[in-house]
């Protein structure tokens, strides 16, 4: 093991990494329940999309942690998965078998653009500001998605709102992260672990801890078939040409689903690579080779792209980096041993999903807010008396959490970096790619007005 994932070389060590593992389980665990729940909208059997997203989860999470040997998680995306629903199949009118298909097409794309290196390259294109406005700005994404889980933020009438301190789940909330600031503050070990148990346990008397709605194993299994391998049947991808004068709908779903995945992986890596130190100076300079996966980083992307494709054949939306792993990563998660506990804990799962199903958003949204603090830290390192540099970093860094999207934050803060730079006369400094990336994006939101 210790070969393997060269645990003293990250300075960590296999009971750090288990903590870190469950830690980040925890605070992803509702994707089990809530994934099947936004996916049957569309007709899809509930505990077909269970299995399939835990089938998705362990497969992805272990070729995270055992060929790129990083401590992150994969998980059909929250986002992602409405996008397919309300979008593409009640919108758009595809079938759900359509929908997967075009999941699945977008995965290809994004191992082509992979394996040719071309994300990788948008990494490297990216200014340091910027990268710590995204740095910073995941982590305000991860703290609203904290305080949303639990309910204490809301809209009222459409305005946004702290929620009445009327519900025992709130109250609960508020303990957690209490107990769970105090813990950190102190230094204790597993303290963000701790605060989700303990959370849990206090939760049980004041009603909030039950388990939810669920499925069994064996009707899990039974429910599989009914997608599983459907997008190479009749109704799954030949369909989708059938009609050609659908066929620009469906191209344009196709950039639209693959813009959104591969943004949202790229603000994920540099948002907790960067401060964590997993991605290192020499995985950096690993990174310009030419051929080959020889750093961190493209084995890294290489997982996350064949994640969408290999979930899309089981029966789920698009797969993709968890930014909850962050949670783990705060935790002490450096390796990809974090990442197989993780796959290790979803496969438990597949037979105790009424325990897992138990655990309150109020225990895990105490976690997803503490490590928000953290990640914010990201922010010093911008000019902010610099206004030219302070826009892109303002729009990157905000709008994650304001749109609810990495990849919608990254987008204004290219699109805002470019017209500073013109404003300055400094478009030449701005790398090719940057251009090309906010021209897509551009062309994203104007195709998203269209349909």
């Amino acid at each position: 093991m210790e070969k393997f994932f060269k645990l003293k070389e990250n300075g960590t060590t296999a009971l750090t990494e288990t903590v870190a593992g469950i830690t980040t389980f925890f605070t992803m665990a509702y994707i089990i329940v809530v994934n099947p729940n936004v996916l049957s909208q569309a007709g899809m059997e509930w505990g077909a999309v269970f299995l399939a997203t835990i089938i998705a989860s362990i497969i992805g999470t272990l070729v995270m942690g055992l060929f790129a040997n990083v401590p992150y998680a994969q998980a059909p995306g929250m986002g992602l998965n409405a996008f397919f629903v309300y979008t593409v199949c009640f919108a758009l009118g595809f079938t759900w078998q359509q929908a997967l298909s075009m999941v699945f097409l977008c995965g290809i794309i994004n191992i082509l653009i992979t394996v040719t290196k071309l994300r990788k390259f948008i990494i490297r294109s990216i200014p340091v500001s910027l990268q710590n406005a995204i740095g910073g700005g995941i982590g305000v994404f991860v703290a609203y998605i904290g305080l949303l889980n639990a309910g204490f933020i809301g809209f009222d009438s459409g305005v946004p709102a702290m929620a009445t301190l009327n519900q025992p789940s709130l109250w609960l909330f508020l303990v957690g992260l209490t107990l769970t600031i105090v813990l950190l503050v102190c230094n204790v070990k597993g303290a963000i672990l701790i605060g989700i148990v303990v959370t849990s346990l206090l939760g049980i008397p004041m009603g909030v801890t039950s388990s939810g709605d669920s499925v069994s194993f064996s009707q899990a299994c039974a429910a599989l078939p009914t997608t599983f391998g459907v997008i190479f049947t009749s109704q799954g991808l030949p369909s989708l040409f059938q009609d050609m004068t659908k066929l620009p709908l469906v191209l344009i779903t196709i950039f639209s689903l693959s813009i959104s995945d591969t943004f949202d992986t790229i603000g994920g890596f540099i948002g907790t690579g960067r401060r964590s130190g997993i991605f290192s100076a020499e995985d950096e300079k690993a990174m310009a080779s030419s051929s080959g996966f020889k750093s961190k980083m493209d084995k890294a992307l290489f997982a996350d792209a064949i994640a969408t494709s290999v979930g899309a054949v089981f029966g789920t939306s698009n797969t993709t980096t968890f930014v909850e792993s962050a949670a783990g990563i705060e935790a002490g998660g450096r390796t990809g041993l974090t990442s197989v506990v993780v796959s290790l804990c979803f496969a438990l799962s597949a037979f105790l999903a009424s325990f897992i199903s138990a655990i309150p958003s109020a225990a895990t949204a105490p976690a997803l807010v503490v490590v928000g603090i953290m990640m914010t830290s990201a922010f010093k390192e911008i000019r902010w008396e610099d206004f030219s540099e302070a826009v892109p970093a303002f729009f990157a860094g905000l709008f994650m959490a304001l749109c609810y999207s990495i990849s919608y934050g990254i987008a204004f803060g290219f699109i805002s970096y470019c017209i500073v730079k013109i404003c300055r006369r400094q478009a030449g400094t701005v790398h090719p790619i940057i251009w090309t990336a906010s021209a897509l994006f551009i062309l994203n939101f104007a195709l998203l007005a269209v349909i």
